[in-house]
């Protein structure tokens, strides 16, 4: 039996799997065997986020299985993630250009902000999630979650929370957490995780709804500190911050990222990257980077990623009907 190569797919199996119709323009960009070029990895974050940091993890543990061309990086941050999945959905369907997509894939059509939901992506794999958590500074005046909830609760609308974006996972956990816990916080949002935490540890904010990975480095550096995490679980790499049902809060919400192409894409294109993401997940490199940068390693390939999109839109399209939410 012949033994199929990860890393190539022949230009003839390509255009058979686009069909006649597509033929026309597609036969340029497959003159040469897939890929003939480096494929554009879209990061729809900032630079210094726990999307970017991934993503570049992910492109270094990957050339290993696809080193016929490198992965290039590029990131295209704004409305918490709509600009550069929108760039991307925007391009040819010829495998070129991949997206980094992020949770919000999966609230932000249901806030009304983009005009694409996750259906126009066709999922490779779900690399990586993150619980959000509370963060604050090391000198701000709360040690435990109770306490900060006690004075969000004496100064309704006063504590300055982050976010990653309006309509982020971030923010719509916050609004959760006020919904759970009988508060009211002002939201700020910025355009990614990175900036925000700029402005926690600038003193432009009181707190943090982002995920543990974004704060890490500053929690173990001493200079923030983390109140509490949203997930069943405590997490190793913080194992003495508590849930927030152990604090009698049932809040389990948080962020996910994962690989997808534009829907269109061959499906040998397709099938090729989903084994490159799957050697890449596996590959002890990419495990050890994920924890030193503490982030969660949970894959999923492309059928069972395309089901966690659906259960999430589902999920959030209720909270935010239930609760109102507008933004």
């Amino acid at each position: 039996m012949k033994q199929r190569h990860t890393g190539t797919w022949n230009r003839r199996r390509i255009l058979q799997s686009m069909g006649a119709a597509a033929l026309p323009w597609s036969m340029p960009a497959f003159a040469d065997e897939y890929p003939s070029r480096p494929v554009e990895l879209v990061v729809p974050a900032s630079a210094g986020g726990g999307t970017d940091a991934l993503t570049r993890l992910y492109a270094e543990v990957a050339k290993k299985y696809m080193p016929q061309q490198p992965f290039v990086v590029n990131n295209k941050p704004g409305a918490s993630g709509v600009i550069g999945m929108s760039d991307v959905l925007a391009s040819r369907p010829d495998g070129y250009r991949l997206c980094m997509v992020i949770a919000e894939v999966t609230t932000l059509p249901n806030l009304g902000l983009a005009k694409f939901d996750y259906t126009k992506f066709e999922p490779i794999a779900r690399l990586n999630a993150d619980p959000a958590a509370i963060t604050v500074r090391a000198d701000a005046p709360w040690n435990t979650l109770e306490e900060f909830l006690a004075a969000a609760k004496k100064q309704p609308g006063e504590v300055k929370l982050g976010n990653a974006g309006n309509g982020s996972v971030y923010h719509l956990s916050a609004i959760g957490l006020e919904d759970r816990a009988g508060v009211k916080f002002n939201h700020v949002p910025y355009s990614g995780a990175a900036p925000a935490v700029v402005a926690l540890l600038g003193g432009h904010i009181d707190a943090l709804d982002v995920s543990p990975a974004e704060v890490g480095q500053h929690v173990l550096g001493g200079k923030l500190k983390m109140l509490g995490i949203m997930a069943d679980e405590r997490i190793p790499a913080f194992g003495n911050v508590p849930t927030f049902k152990e604090r009698k809060l049932d809040l389990a919400l948080g962020t996910w990222r994962g690989l997808a192409a534009i829907k269109g894409t061959p499906k040998p294109v397709i099938d090729l990257q989903r084994e490159v993401a799957r050697k890449t997940s596996e590959d002890p490199a990419f495990k050890e980077g994920l924890a030193k940068l503490t982030l969660g390693q949970a894959y999923l390939d492309a059928p069972q990623f395309a089901q966690a999109m659906q259960r999430d839109h589902e999920y959030f399209g209720q909270l935010i009907q239930k609760n109102g939410i507008k933004v």
